[in-house]
């Protein structure tokens, strides 16, 4: 297996008084491992603009996806949505990546600011070769990949930025690099790289953009495996199985619920020391040698969710997760930042604890919590094996 994957990322800002955005990024997956991402900004903004992205990255991604030829999506596109008559140009642009086997990149740009491509933590003018479909000028790449390139997409609302408050001319394609540069040697998630050029574009609108304006981030990196064990097996004689399936597996353990991590200490025979610190309203975290985080279980999962969806959307509740020292806020750091492959160990026995008609918690909501952060995660673009006991 390839070692390297791909880490993808994306935020939008509607233009001021709009509702919907006129920029969309549609992510396709392929049979063959490979990934299709579309960025298109429609004409204008509002509904209008918001169709004519849509459409564009649709039809472009699931024809990509289908084996088709980029001839054939951009003659598509281009019988599909004309050139605007009053105007003079096309009703929508577009930029590709296609990620094949997580080895190379092709780029396919039409008329959206040139992607940026950082490599080795600089700005890495690669080559481009210009050709001419359905009378339209695009610009071709073909880049092999390495660990750790940095792919920077965006609508030309992110360059737009500013004009005539913070700069004359707007935010200059080489501010843009300066500034993602720097940002791209901390370590940050394609999602947080997007997230901070967006919000900085959003500042230098004075939070009154003029135009919408979103980027899609890209990040290269190698495989990091993760293991999650929540709840006790419904049959106690499968505890030992579960248990060895789980310690078996290569990289980092996390175990949630009090029972589960009881059950893992007397199989480690090692103590489970409680943490006498308290954050917020998450229950305190254990300590067990040979496992990397023990964590309450339904509360403390519920929480995880509840950042995961936020991160898949807005990111507006990162700082919180990114900082905070409970349960919750540890898990979401390793499942977020740090791993890309995900193995759950989910057990089904009931917790009689959970049977009380007061407390909002029974076993379809533990299962449905699963079912929920595997699909979020999925979102991330990591890969989730969910096994049952």
């Amino acid at each position: 297996m390839n070692e390297l994957t791909c880490d993808i990322g994306y935020k939008s800002i509607n233009h001021a008084g709009e509702q919907l955005c006129g920029d969309h990024v549609e992510v396709v997956e392929q049979e063959d491992g490979s990934t299709v991402i579309v960025l298109a900004d429609g004409l204008g903004s509002g509904v209008k603009a918001s169709i004519l992205s849509t459409l564009t990255s649709k039809i472009i991604s699931t024809m990509l996806a289908a084996g088709l030829s980029i001839e054939e999506c951009v003659e598509t596109i281009a019988a599909t949505l004309p050139v605007c008559s009053v105007r003079g140009v096309a009703y929508s642009t577009f930029t590709i990546i296609r990620l094949i086997r997580n080895q190379t990149a092709e780029l396919i740009q039409y008329d959206n600011p040139q992607v940026i491509v950082l490599r080795n933590g600089e700005n890495w003018e690669y080559p481009r070769t210009e050709t001419t479909i359905g009378g339209k000028q695009i610009f071709r790449s073909l880049i092999r990949l390495q660990e750790d390139d940095v792919f920077i997409a965006m609508s030309d609302g992110c360059p737009h930025a500013g004009i005539g408050m913070a700069y004359n001319f707007g935010w200059k394609r080489e501010d843009i690099i300066k500034f993602m540069e720097a940002m791209s040697l901390c370590g940050y998630t394609a999602k947080n790289l997007s997230t901070l050029l967006v919000d900085e574009c959003n500042k230098l609108y004075g939070g009154e953009p003029g135009d919408d304006a979103t980027s899609c981030v890209v990040r290269i990196r190698k495989r990091v495996p993760m293991n999650m064990l929540f709840g006790p097996p419904s049959n106690r004689d499968d505890g030992e199985r579960m248990m060895n399936l789980f310690f078996a597996k290569e990289g980092k353990h996390i175990i949630c619920g009090g029972t589960t991590s009881s059950i893992a200490a007397k199989w480690l025979n090692k103590p489970l020391r409680p943490s006498l610190s308290f954050e917020g309203d998450i229950p305190p975290i254990a300590f067990l040698e040979g496992v990397d985080l023990v964590t309450e279980g339904v509360i403390t999962v519920n929480r995880v969710v509840e950042y995961a969806k936020d991160y898949i959307g807005d990111n507006r509740q990162y700082e919180a997760w990114s900082n905070g020292k409970d349960g919750a806020s540890m898990i979401s750091r390793l499942l977020f930042e740090e791993a890309t492959d995900i193995n759950f160990y989910v057990g089904r026995a009931v917790n009689p604890a959970h049977q009380n008609p007061d407390l909002p918690i029974n076993f379809n909501i533990k299962m449905n919590l699963v079912k929920e952060l595997s699909e979020a995660l999925k979102k991330m673009g990591k890969r989730i094996k969910v096994s049952y006991f």
